[in-house]
């Protein structure tokens, strides 16, 4: 038996993106790995790790409307700007298509952190 949402969290939209950007962070984590310039691209593996586990944590913490949500939002922005602008260095879809995803989810963060 599935477990459905109970009712509609305030902070939807942001979870939303957070996990999307967690997915988008991990697949490109894998991509990265596969290829040929991996050690070029090691500070940009090292952020979509955190990137990812940093939106995880956000979209935990607005799922129970923690009393730091906000705060955490915050940082979560600041880290998805940083993993963004790491992805945009190197021109392959994956990296690309990631970095879209943490600009789209650092404005979602930054909009919850002002609610």
């Amino acid at each position: 038996m599935s477990m459905a949402v109970m009712t509609q969290n305030k902070y939807q939209v942001c979870i939303d993106e957070c996990n999307r950007c967690a997915q988008a962070c991990y697949e490109c984590f894998k991509a990265c790995l596969n290829e040929a310039d991996v050690q070029a691209r090691k500070n940009c593996i090292s952020l979509l790790v955190e990137c990812a586990q940093m939106c995880e944590m956000s979209s935990s913490m607005m799922a129970m409307d923690s009393q730091f949500s906000k705060q955490h939002c915050q940082l979560c922005a600041t880290v998805c700007d940083k993993c963004a602008q790491e992805c945009e260095m190197f021109k392959d879809d994956h990296c690309q298509q990631c970095a879209s995803e943490c600009r789209t989810c650092a404005d979602e963060c930054r909009k919850m952190g002002n609610m």
